[in-house]
């Protein structure tokens, strides 16, 4: 993983200073380091279980859930069909994840190729990022864009729902994740355990309340 920095062991511990060669391999390495952007894009990655536990968890309260998980599905069909995925969190985004999807996984949609995009996500957009999805919809016709969400981000705001109506206007589609949508995201994006039978899905207590609740909300306002 690009985000995990290890410290090469050094040569010191016995008096003797690291020889040039080596010095040079690590300047290497440190620059290669710098030259990174600076927010991971992990394709075909899966997020470790705990932070999924975490932050897709569908409750009302979620101090501390500032973050936004963003797994994503692309189906870009053309000739023949490509499916990518991957996930991508904003901690290593310069933006916001759904910014950052539309600045380095899909900077630019092919005008010949259709694509069908799914969102996985821990929490719904902030208006900013809805009005971003708006206008690339509006400009590209040939994206379909359906957005799976945990929990509504601010829906009592009536500049957040009026970002949300206006997103289903340009012809998004916003869902609330239903159980059976979090056990989807915890068998292809989450991170099993290496050599063990993958673990069921256990869900919480009470997610099937929270998204009634979620989708109820979200139905009144759009």
């Amino acid at each position: 993983k690009m985000a995990e920095k290890q410290e090469e062991p050094s040569n010191t511990q016995n008096g003797e200073p690291d020889n040039a060669e080596e010095g040079e391999e690590k300047k290497k390495k440190k620059l290669k380091r710098e030259d990174l952007p600076p927010f991971e894009i992990v394709t075909g990655e899966r997020l470790p279980a705990i932070f999924f536990k975490f932050q897709f968890r569908n409750v009302e309260y979620s101090s501390g859930r500032n973050k936004t998980f963003l797994c994503y599905v692309v189906e870009t069909q053309g000739r023949e069909s490509v499916t990518s995925r991957g996930y991508l969190e904003d901690e290593h985004a310069a933006a916001h994840a759904e910014m950052a999807f539309f600045n380095t996984i899909l900077p630019k949609c092919e005008s010949s190729l259709r694509y069908n995009i799914t969102w996985y996500v821990s929490s719904s957009p902030c208006v900013t990022c809805a009005d971003r999805i708006t206008e690339t919809l509006k400009k590209n016709k040939n994206l379909r864009l359906t957005i799976m969400v945990g929990r509504l981000f601010m829906w009592e705001e009536p500049e957040m729902q009026a970002a949300l109506k206006k997103m289903k206007s340009a012809g998004c589609k916003l869902r609330i994740m239903k159980p059976q949508d979090f056990e989807y995201v915890w068998q292809n994006f989450v991170e099993q355990e290496e050599g063990e039978e993958a673990k069921a899905f256990v869900p919480w207590e009470d997610i099937q309340e929270n998204f009634q609740y979620y989708e109820e909300k979200l139905a009144e306002i759009l």
